[in-house]
């Protein structure tokens, strides 16, 4: 489960700098600086939990079925939340309407701060 968890936070990881480095220099004369500013949100977002999963993998303190709990909730909550805003910022980019798929950030944004704590609660009693 380490590897996963490893191998998972250098994917998305990368996936940030190709994704910031798209943000910055490809969008910026596509979509408006408020857009390019929520773009960058989810890129910020994204990276930080990357550096988390690499922690998370790293730490053999926390039983792996616990683990994979945790796992499971940055991952969804990087899907839902950082995706959705990039799908959002680029809206005016497509011919479909990604705000009726807006609800999904907050839940993703409900994932990653469960997933936060029930990572330092496991922490912390494992």
């Amino acid at each position: 489960m380490n590897k996963t968890i490893f191998s998972t936070g250098i994917l998305f990881g990368t996936l940030a700098v190709v994704f910031g480095a798209f943000g910055a220099h490809g969008l910026k004369n596509l979509i408006s600086p408020e857009s390019i500013a929520t773009f960058n949100t989810g890129v910020t977002y994204q990276m930080y939990h990357a550096i988390v999963l690499l922690v998370l993998g790293s730490v053999n303190k926390i039983p792996a079925a616990k683990k994979k709990i945790i796992y499971g909730l940055f991952t969804a909550g990087i899907f839902l939340f950082s995706f959705s805003i990039y799908l959002l910022a680029t809206n005016t980019l497509t011919g479909f309407d990604f705000k009726t798929i807006g609800f999904v950030t907050p839940i993703g944004g409900l994932c990653l701060i469960l997933g936060w704590g029930y990572f330092g609660i496991r922490f912390l009693k494992d």
